[in-house]
Order: C-alpha cells, then structure tokens, then sequence
C-alpha cells in the first residue's frame, strides 16, 4: 500500500475545527431562519432577546449539539495527545527538561477537564438543569484557558532551546492570543450573566465559542512539521534544522542533530535533543564534515546530495554549537 505522505496528526485538530464551526453555525442559523426566526425559548428571560447557545441546544437541536461537543473534544483532546507523543518519539522538536514534560501533561490535564465540562453542559441542558449547566460551562472555558497557558508556558520554553523552529512561536503567539483574549471576554460574559445583561451575555458566548474554533485550529501549526518526519519517507535534503536521518547503515549527524542514515539521503527523520547530541559528539571517529563543516557522514558510502565543504574533524563542541 503506497503511503500517504501529507495525511498526519494535522488532521485531528482540523476535524475537530470544523465539527466545532459546523456545531456553531447550525444552531446560529436555525434560531436566526424561518421558521424559527429569532424564537424566545422557555430557558430565555423575559428581557432577553438574544438566545444563548445553551438555549438553543436545550430545544430540538439538542441531539446535534452534544455530537458536535462530544466530537470537537474527542478530536482536540487526541491532538494535545498527538502532541506529546510526536515530541516523545522525536518526530517534533522534543522536550529538554522535566519541566516542560510537566507542562505537558497540565496541558492535557487541564484539557480533559474542559472536554468533560463541555460535553456535560451540553447533556445538563440549560432549560433543565440550569445551576448544574452553569457549573459545567465555567468548568469548560476554565479547563481550557488553563490548558492553553500551560501549553503556552511549554512552548516558550521549547523556543528557547529551538530559536530556528519559527512554528513554536508562530504557535505560540496565537494561543497566548486566545488566552488574553478569553480571559477578557470570559470576566465580561460571567459579568453580563450574574447582571442580568443577557443580550450582551449571549452575544459574548456566541464570540467565545467562535474564537475557539481559531484557537483549536491552531494545532495544525503544531503538528504541520510532523509531515517532514513520517516514517520510511524518501526525503532529498536532510537540511532541515534539528533532524537527523534513521536508516539501516551509517550514520549522518548534520550539525543539528544526530541519528543513524543509509548512506543515500533516505531513511526516517526525527528531531534530537541536545543531551543526546552529547552522547553521539564523540562517535565522529574523525571524520570530515560534509554541509558546510557542520554535518558528518560514516559507516561508508557518500551521502546524496551532500557536499564536503570543509576538511575539519568534527568535534563534540562544534557538534553541539550547531544544535544553537
């Protein structure tokens, strides 16, 4: 069976994306067009005018708006879990201190939370169950507005060890983005509640949830990368900073990382860290430096489409310099 190179874990966080607008832009649409137009539901106050998305998903469309939060969340949860497994595994830049493990694991912590508080407000419908709906809703955005400062905090920390992987900030940036902003909103939205401004409630959840969406979709920046380091790929240019090849013969370190090459320029990619640059600085037996003096090559043969560039042997210093 001929694999597949651009379907990876990217797609999780895209499905889990469009399940969420999907959700999002059903129940919109069915209170806005006939026959419903704007209907007054039973859960709504007297002044209120705007439904919230809870009472929209009290009415007939309760069926579908469990499904799409049942589904949203099971597909952005594997996609946190995507995460840490890729970095585990070296497909993406890998963890370097314990700290940012445990970040990691807050991070998915945290998220499974939101997901049960979301799935379960969904089920305690606002009409029926209005302090238990309540209690799960603030359980749902809190989960995962903390999910998203410890992922956050974990990528800050990568961007220091990986300067040259301009995703972890782009990623970066998008979710601190989404948590200023939720942060914002949310105070607003429980302000407006407990106030008894129910219009300009209604109208911030409806923005909350859409900027969720955004913040969902921004895994795919994360997982993207994991492309370049599927297994038994045949990639021409092992010059992507901080990956290495894995084949059955040799070894290729190009300056940024290191691992185990065929001698052709095929082979699996993965990403190393630089402790384990450490280990393998001094398995250069002497040898020269093809990419610019900063890659190697031994256990014979010419590695395709490399050129030595410089006669220096490598060394553990100038091995782990190039990981910087």
């Amino acid at each position: 069976m001929r694999h597949l190179p651009y379907l990876s874990y990217y797609l999780y966080p895209i499905l889990a994306g469009l399940i969420w607008l999907a959700t999002l832009l059903a129940l919109l649409i069915h209170w806005l067009v006939p026959p419903v137009s704007r209907a007054h539901y039973p859960s709504m106050a007297a002044s209120q005018q705007i439904a919230y998305i809870s009472d929209v998903g009290a009415s007939t469309l309760k069926p579908l708006f469990i499904t799409g939060c049942v589904l949203t969340t099971v597909f952005l949860d594997i996609s946190f879990a995507a995460d840490y497994y890729l970095r585990h595994k070296g497909r993406l830049v890998p963890n370097q201190t314990r700290t940012e493990t445990v970040l990691a694991f807050l991070t998915i912590g945290f998220a499974i939370i939101g997901t049960v508080g979301l799935i379960l407000l969904s089920v305690f419908d606002t009409a029926r169950y209005p302090k238990l709906h309540n209690i799960f809703l603030l359980l749902f955005i809190g989960g995962y507005v903390l999910s998203a400062i410890f992922i956050c905090w974990e990528y800050q920390r990568l961007g220091q060890h990986y300067k040259h992987h301009h995703q972890l900030s782009t990623s970066f940036w998008i979710k601190l983005t989404f948590v200023i902003l939720e942060i914002l909103l949310a105070i607003a939205f429980v302000s407006c509640t407990f106030t008894q401004h129910y219009n300009a409630g209604a109208v911030l959840e409806w923005v909350i949830a859409f900027i969720f969406s955004a913040y969902v979709f921004s895994f795919v920046v994360d997982l993207w990368p994991a492309i370049k380091t599927q297994p038994n790929l045949n990639l021409h240019n092992p010059r992507e900073k901080g990956m290495v090849f894995e084949g059955n013969g040799g070894q290729v370190v190009n300056g940024n990382g290191y691992g185990n090459g065929d001698g052709n320029g095929t082979g699996d990619m993965r990403y190393v860290g630089a402790s384990e640059m450490e280990e393998g600085g001094g398995e250069s037996s002497g040898s020269h430096l093809p990419i610019q003096g900063y890659g190697n090559a031994v256990g014979g043969g010419p590695v395709m489409g490399l050129t030595d560039h410089s006669s220096r042997p490598v060394t553990r210093e100038r091995g782990l310099a190039g990981n910087f």
